[in-house]
């Protein structure tokens, strides 16, 4: 009974918020209330028809990409240095490197970006690609812990020694045996990390310039304005996070 209660309390947490949100986006007006009054689909409308907000979901859509497309070609070979390092030394060495990221709090990475990267040598802060190399930074441990958990379930080092038995090379053991057998996982984990990357934040509003907004840096400055369209924008994020979590689900299942 105290575990239903506690789980139906956390629910209730959890629920609340995002249902007063997606009230509040129908909502014609709600000014120090509980609930809006009225209901309207203008702020819907007003969504659409703002460029600033459609030029940060294409930005947002593209640094979410590059970031999966990066990881793809980072996460797998690191995920399998850490299953099959042949030195200890190095495994800790690789280990260190993917945690690091997430020990850090994320408003220190980007002042250090900031620090870094607002200099006479480097003056790349506001860039694209350095948003999108923070985003690869940030969401690498989350692709090669989900990588290396599926490495050492699948048990593939005895297809290896059986393929290596029959003269298979190491690259062709690879490509071969380990890539194909990650399919399900690398799908599943990439859609975490766009569902990361879209949904990121502090780190974002930190460095980024202001032809490249993301959409939750443009999505804090709605909220200054008209509560409604605030909610509406809000209600687009949960949207693409609820289809991505599902896409995650359904990759997960398969595999």
């Amino acid at each position: 009974m105290f575990i239903r209660l506690v789980s139906l309390s956390y629910m209730l947490y959890l629920v609340l918020p995002i249902a007063l949100i997606l009230v509040g986006s129908f909502g014609e007006t709600w000014v120090n209330a509980l609930l809006p009054e009225g209901s309207t689909t203008q702020w819907y409308l007003e969504l659409w028809e703002d460029r600033s907000f459609i030029r940060a979901f294409i930005t947002s859509l593209i640094v979410g990409a590059a970031s999966c497309a990066i990881n793809t070609l980072l996460c797998v070979p690191l995920a399998y240095s850490l299953v099959h390092g042949a030195r200890q030394k190095n495994r800790f060495a690789t280990r260190l490197l993917t945690l690091l990221p997430v020990a850090v709090p994320t408003i220190t990475l980007g002042f250090g970006y900031i620090l870094v990267f607002n200099t006479d040598a480097m003056p790349w802060l506001g860039s694209t690609p350095l948003l999108i190399a923070a985003h690869v930074v940030l969401t690498l441990p989350y692709l090669t812990q989900a990588l290396v958990t599926d490495l050492r379930h699948q048990r593939l080092d005895r297809l290896e020694e059986a393929a290596a038995t029959l003269g298979a090379r190491p690259i062709q053991r690879f490509f071969g045996i380990i890539v194909p057998n990650l399919r399900a996982s690398l799908l599943s984990g990439l859609v975490m990390v766009a569902a990361l990357s879209i949904g990121e934040f502090q780190l974002s509003n930190l460095i980024v310039g202001f032809q490249n907004r993301t959409y939750p840096v443009v999505l804090l400055q709605a909220f200054y304005g008209a509560t409604g369209f605030a909610c509406a924008a809000t209600v687009i994020l949960l949207l693409l996070a609820t289809v991505a979590s599902l896409t995650s689900t359904l990759a997960s299942k398969k595999a």
